[in-house]
């Protein structure tokens, strides 16, 4: 087996103890202290699952997480010791996959890790590795071209329009919050009060989604942000 994962945890002891539990299933194992060094190695290296602690110096895991998605699809599993539901929301609308509270069951962690290689496997497909095209349903994104088609008709979108689809697409099932995706497409920080990814979401429906008061493709998950 050369599945290849990323444990990122700034205390020693837990990123030996979860590697020597992976390492026993055949899993090769990399190791980073904090997330700026996690950044590093996954520039240089393949990874097939991030292993994300939540709380690190430097860099917190959330921030981490949504700068791996930014440019990775592979799957990210959180760990901290914030056991509540809206900590919980918060990793995984950040980009996670998972997420498990510490202190944790190194088995149950096994078992998790297993769990979504094989999903991840199931749904990723050579095809969908063709980066410049990405199909969901009748919807259809060159990334090169920047079109866009639903049901083979053009799409005509502004360029800000097509980078949030373009993330919504890339990061599919993934709930990004309005912060995430304004700071992902517009590089700036994000302000409570701005509704400029809402109006741009209403303006995307309007051209992509057949009914956009009932969309198939642009799904708000309330409280939370939005998904394809």
């Amino acid at each position: 087996m050369n599945t290849k994962i990323l444990i990122v945890d700034d205390d020693k002891e837990i990123r030996n103890l979860i590697a020597i539990y992976l390492e026993n299933e055949g899993f090769q194992i990399q190791k980073a202290e904090d997330a700026l060094e996690a950044l590093k190695q996954l520039k240089a290296h393949e990874f097939d699952l991030v292993i994300l602690d939540v709380m690190m110096p430097k860099m917190d895991g959330l921030e981490a997480c949504m700068k791996i998605r930014e440019e990775r699809q592979m799957p990210i599993i959180m760990l901290s010791a914030k056991s509540e539901d809206m900590d919980k929301i918060h990793g995984l609308a950040s980009g996670a996959d998972d997420y498990m509270t510490k202190p944790f069951n190194p088995l149950e962690l096994v078992a998790r890790v297993k769990s979504q290689l094989r999903r991840y496997k199931k749904y990723n497909t050579e095809a969908d590795f063709d980066k410049s095209i990405i199909e969901i349903g009748n919807l259809s994104i060159n990334t090169d071209t920047r079109q866009v088609q639903v049901a083979d008709k053009d799409i005509r979108l502004t360029p800000k329009e097509f980078d949030i689809l373009e993330l919504l697409a890339r990061n599919k099932g993934v709930v990004m919050s309005v912060s995430n995706i304004y700071e992902a497409v517009w590089k700036e920080d994000f302000f409570k009060s701005d509704n400029t990814v809402m109006v741009h979401i209403t303006k995307l429906r309007e051209k992509i989604e057949e009914d956009p008061k009932h969309p198939i493709y642009i799904k708000t998950v309330w409280g939370v942000g939005y998904k394809i």
